[in-house]
């Protein structure tokens, strides 16, 4: 095993364990706490295949902008830190059951594909993702409306939040 793949199976099982405890803790700061972590390591995957525009955006936009904002939206609206009632559905088995079947499924399916055992091509030595990504964005050609589209929306989403935020008593 070359040093990479030793860092990267450490970084899938702390992501993995991290991922597991967001869904299994019963206190909501430590949720968001371990999802901070869950989405670090997944930058670090991100960095680890050589995409570290991506590594940055999951960084700044998802830990930096969106786990903060879970943060601090839980702290602000919660009046009682403890939290009152049964934590787990009556049913929750029918929940972990399906997990397990889908995890079945899905490492069936990836075992049986041929293309799990090959390498990935090398990236050319002179290879700008990060232009080619820019120019994909802002072409005509490409994906400008969805683009464009995306940033109406989070502009909506800011107006109702200071809205929310800002009403009349």
């Amino acid at each position: 095993m070359t040093a990479e793949q030793i860092v990267f199976l450490i970084v899938a099982l702390v992501t993995l364990g991290s991922a597991f405890m967001v869904v299994t803790t019963r206190n909501l700061i430590h949720a968001a706490l371990w999802l901070v972590a869950t989405l670090f390591g997944v930058a670090v995957v991100y960095a680890l295949l050589n995409a570290g525009f991506l590594a940055v955006v999951q960084v700044v936009v998802y830990i930096g902008a969106i786990a903060i904002l879970f943060i601090f939206a839980v702290m602000l609206t919660r009046k009682d830190a403890r939290d009152s009632g049964p934590q787990t559905h009556k049913n929750w088995w029918v929940g972990a059951l399906l997990a397990v079947a889908s995890y079945l499924g899905l490492s069936a399916l990836v075992l049986g594909w041929s293309g799990s055992s090959k390498a990935a091509a090398g990236l050319p030595s002179g290879f700008d993702a990060v232009g080619q990504l820019g120019e994909a964005l802002t072409s005509p050609n490409a994906y400008v409306l969805p683009f464009e589209v995306a940033s109406v929306l989070l502009l909506a989403a800011l107006v109702g939040a200071v809205y929310v935020a800002f009403n009349r008593k």
